[in-house]
């Protein structure tokens, strides 16, 4: 890579020459900003309203904080960069659009966006030459017809592929059209939100490469405190906890609501205690009588509450991989987010509970790289020490050379560093690799890997970037469209609760606009919804 590299008067980089690479943002730095813009084109509403300016603090870093030097090109690279389609014609947003369907239109939108990736140019394609009138009716037709909300599914877009696509196909700027095409305090937040000028000097998506490299750089001298939900109750009492749980479970009918209010306001050490004391006073255990008890989504979430940590992760784990397949998924959250000390526990309350080492039973149930990498995760040797700024150039650069060797090389390699590297150095390997590449790492990866692979390794770098963030973006998705996916939505309230879930809960309301208390609140109901809203432990 032998592009200069230097900085600018602001301690800013100024960014290399290239005229083959054009960066593009990660979709976890845009997304926000092009579900704000989607929902402002498909229901016409003003997105300096509240929800839209809500939308607007989730501008790209270069909004938010200044702007951010422009990428300078050389004098050739026009030349080198896409060809727009010839004889494209753009067409205004303000007129109906002939023999129009709503219900067709809203079928073409599912099925662009329902699969591996998203037919992106379909989905603008259609949205811009639609009225406003017109696409509120294809939302009320897309809710009908999947039960689905469009504007969420939207959320999911990338803003620098689109503006691409429109520039490619249009040979006008998203922003042009904008511009053009609306008018007063509207007109002045759809161009913030859509980031930038794609026909102006030097701005072919200059945003990308500065913003994921300040994303870095913000994660690695954050120091955030982690808090937990739940905290030992004040005056504890556990003989009296005790006595009142068995009144709760003794006879016809079971009193789940002090069942709850007793086991979600104590820590999982006080709820040891209360075990151990039930068992003395009574000759009973405690956990088989609430298992008797209790039933479906409740007593999952009870039962899991009453575990100590490391053997709850021992049988998520266990549960994982026993039956007729694998929960990929499940696997991935625990080993791609613990930390050394509780990589060990788990094992430990593995080989306890199960008679059989966790590597022996990932190794019997996965297979290939995947195998290789979980492995890796679950040893628990993670360095701890800080960043090696020298080792940190090196590592980039074993993780940029994407051309060398084949694929199972390269995962290899990328193994080899994010299973291995202590957070500090990786946010220092990736910011390394951001200067190398123009992209961000998570970018890379998508685009190089596929299957269980990507979805570790990218598990691992968004763990690394934003540990609570991660867990936030995970219980939106278990609760977001038709159904809930409860198993997932407890295992994270259970396993987070006294470690960071209020730091979650603030990255979901940031994020999302709606608290988790909202997001639990509309998804789930009952005793459930009770227990789960004690353990949220507030509304933001």
């Amino acid at each position: 890579m032998g592009e200069g590299w230097g900085w600018g008067r602001r301690g800013e980089p100024d960014w290399p020459l290239r005229a083959t690479c054009r960066a593009r943002e990660p979709k976890t730095v845009l997304a926000r900003p092009c579900a704000a813009t989607a929902a402002a084109l498909l229901t016409g509403s003003d997105p300096a309203s509240s929800a839209s300016a809500s939308a607007c603090r989730s501008a790209p870093l270069s909004v938010r904080y200044g702007r951010l030097p422009p990428r300078v090109f050389s004098a050739a690279e026009p030349e080198t960069m896409a060809k727009p389609a010839q004889g494209a014609k753009y067409r205004g947003s303000v007129c109906d659009f002939p023999d129009f369907n709503p219900s067709q239109d809203a079928e073409t939108l599912y099925n662009a966006m329902k699969g591996f990736g998203s037919d992106k140019e379909a989905i603008l394609e259609l949205i811009i030459s639609r009225s406003n009138r017109q696409r509120q009716e294809i939302c009320q037709n897309y809710k009908s017809l999947y039960g689905k909300d469009l504007i969420a599914d939207l959320n999911e877009l990338d803003m620098l592929d689109i503006r691409e696509i429109f520039r490619t196909k249009y040979e006008k700027s998203l922003y042009s059209m904008i511009k053009n095409d609306t008018s007063g305090e509207y007109k002045k937040a759809l161009l913030k939100l859509c980031g930038g000028d794609d026909d102006a000097a030097g701005q072919f998506f200059p945003e990308a490469a500065q913003v994921a490299y300040q994303m870095w750089e913000l994660s690695a001298v954050a120091r955030v405190e982690l808090k937990g939900t739940v905290r030992p109750a004040g005056d504890f009492n556990p003989d009296a906890d005790a006595k009142a749980l068995r009144k709760a479970m003794k006879g016809l009918g079971t009193d789940e609501d002090t069942i709850i209010d007793i086991i979600a306001h104590r820590s999982n050490a006080q709820r040891q205690q209360i075990r151990q004391t039930f068992k003395s006073h009574f000759g009973r255990d405690l956990m088989a009588d609430l298992k008797s008890e209790l039933s479906g989504d409740l007593a999952r979430l009870i039962l899991g509450l009453m575990m100590p940590p490391a053997h709850y992760d021992a049988k998520q784990l266990k549960k994982a991989m026993e039956g007729a397949g694998t929960d990929e998924k499940a696997l991935i959250e625990i080993l791609a987010t613990r930390t050394n000390a509780e990589i060990q526990a788990i094992k430990e309350a593995y080989k306890e509970d199960y008679h059989k080492s966790l590597e022996d039973a990932l190794s019997s149930d996965t297979s290939g790289h995947f195998k290789r990498i979980l492995i890796s995760l679950a040893t628990g040797n993670r360095e701890e020490g800080g960043e090696d700024r020298e080792r940190a150039r090196e590592d980039a650069q074993e993780m940029a050379d994407t051309s060398s060797g084949d694929k199972s090389s390269l995962e290899t390699r990328f193994m080899m560093i994010l299973c291995t590297r202590s957070y500090p150095h990786l946010r220092r390997v990736f910011q390394e690799f951001v200067k190398m590449t123009n992209y961000d790492v998570e970018h890379t990866i998508k685009k190089e890997m596929s299957g269980d692979v990507r979805d570790v390794f990218v598990a691992i770098v968004q763990s690394v970037k934003n540990k609570p963030l991660f867990f936030a973006d995970k219980l939106y998705k278990s609760m977001k469209g038709a159904g809930t996916d409860e198993k997932t939505l407890t295992r994270i309230m259970v396993s987070r609760s006294e470690i960071d879930l209020l730091n979650i809960r603030r990255e979901f309301i940031e994020k999302y606009d709606k608290s988790l208390h909202q997001a639990i609140e509309g998804d789930t109901s009952g005793h459930f919804l009770k227990a789960l809203l004690a353990i949220c432990g507030g509304e933001d």
